[in-house]
């Protein structure tokens, strides 16, 4: 298969998935009104590898494959591969109006972590986790997986290591241990985008003691598995005019408190098993990876401010005056400091000894610190342009 249009990923959604919703079991999340939006929304990512002026960016020709695949799915091996893949991220955002797709985007940097981890792991414990880790990844590839990651766990006294915990599932664990798989048990908060993707990956959430093998579990799940339960969250619920709200109207992200109800995994989707030394490894280099993701995504929502600074800025006729000019320079500043700090950090990756390369850590932070740290300063900015305009604008 390799790639699969926009209407064959909506199909696969319809796999017997239980999903819950306001208090409610939702048997077709495709043709749900608010769920569905989500469905629409990320639907993107397949209609930009079929549109000719999109496809050479967005899909790669994998070698060992000999066919076209998600560029999402190539580890990165150079600077260039990391530029080509924040220009992915920047543009498919772009596109659906500053709100990221991350049905791709989030799933492998997990994969380019794992494949990390997996290689060390192996080294010291001559397990065969790399080897499952690559034959998932080429799954991926050829079915063209969308995926979600379900790293947080509830957590319970976050003081208190998994193993200490009043409740023993405040963290996802492992319950039983047979030949040709394991079952766990817990559930994982705010997972993104799980109630339209393929598969979901678990990771650790953090760094744990020796009492806490069980926890250290890693692994890949379908999402109709048995036992494994999703509710949605309500948060955001989109509203109804796309006059008053022509954004979240039409793009939404969905996420999940993700249920592990004694659930199955076979031996090839497991990746981490008890090796609790590499649990807070595992789970800093995914966000090493995945802040370059966020860095990525954030440049359109600024621009966005600009444009809507810029715009107000004119209806108000005071384009001229002097500290609005001062407001849209600083918007511009801080816009293209988070965009030049996130190449930077592509020219400065890091090389691995798997062949990867990490985007270079300290110039990634920076980035995101940048991005969170005058965010609420940016939008102050914009409201001041604005005035009443904010408010007193015209009803459909």
């Amino acid at each position: 298969m390799a790639l699969r249009s926009p209407a064959e990923f909506k199909e696969g959604l319809q796999d017997g998935r239980v999903i819950y919703y306001k208090g409610k079991q939702i048997k077709d999340i495709v043709a749900h009104e608010d769920l569905g939006i989500g469905v629409e929304h990320v639907s993107l990512d397949y209609e930009l590898a079929e549109n000719p002026e999109h496809r050479d960016l967005y899909v790669w020709h994998d070698p060992d494959l000999n066919q076209p695949c998600s560029r999402y799915f190539k580890i990165p091996e150079t600077t260039e591969d990391l530029l080509n893949r924040r220009r992915m991220i920047e543009e498919s955002t772009r596109l659906a109006d500053a709100v990221v797709l991350l049905i791709k985007e989030i799933g492998s940097d997990a994969i380019f972590a794992l494949d990390l981890i997996t290689n060390k792991v192996d080294s010291k414990f001559g397990t065969e986790y790399r080897n499952r880790l690559r034959a998932f990844l080429e799954q991926c590839k050829v079915n063209d997986f969308s995926l979600a990651v379900a790293q947080t766990d509830v957590k319970g006294n976050r003081s208190l290591l998994p193993s200490d915990q009043e409740h023993a599932d405040y963290y996802v664990r492992i319950v039983e241990e047979r030949a040709d798989g394991i079952v766990v048990r817990g559930a994982k908060a705010h997972t993104t985008c799980a109630p339209y993707v393929d598969r979901i990956i678990v990771l650790p959430t953090r760094a744990f003691g020796e009492n806490d093998g069980d926890y250290a579990v890693s692994f890949a799940v379908p999402v109709n598995a048995p036992g494994l339960k999703l509710i949605a969250s309500p948060f955001g619920s989109p509203p109804i005019s796309s006059f008053h709200h022509p954004v979240s109207s039409r793009h939404r992200m969905i996420d999940t408190l993700t249920v592990f109800d004694d659930v199955f995994i076979p031996n090839e989707n497991v990746f981490l098993k008890g090796e609790w030394q590499y649990a807070g490894p595992l789970a800093n280099t995914f966000v090493e990876y995945h802040r370059f993701t966020a860095v990525s995504y954030k440049p359109p929502l600024c621009d966005l401010f600009i444009g809507a600074a810029a715009l107000l800025a004119h209806y108000n006729g005071i384009a001229k005056a002097s500290h609005v000019r001062d407001k849209l320079t600083k918007l511009i500043t801080y816009t293209e400091t988070v965009r030049g700090l996130s190449l930077a950090a592509a020219h400065d990756c890091l090389k691995q000894d798997t062949g990867a390369v990490v985007p270079d850590i300290t110039k990634t932070n920076l980035a995101k610190y940048h991005f969170a740290n005058g965010y609420h300063q940016a939008v102050s900015w914009v409201q001041d342009i604005a005035g009443g305009l904010v408010v007193t604008g015209p009803d459909e």
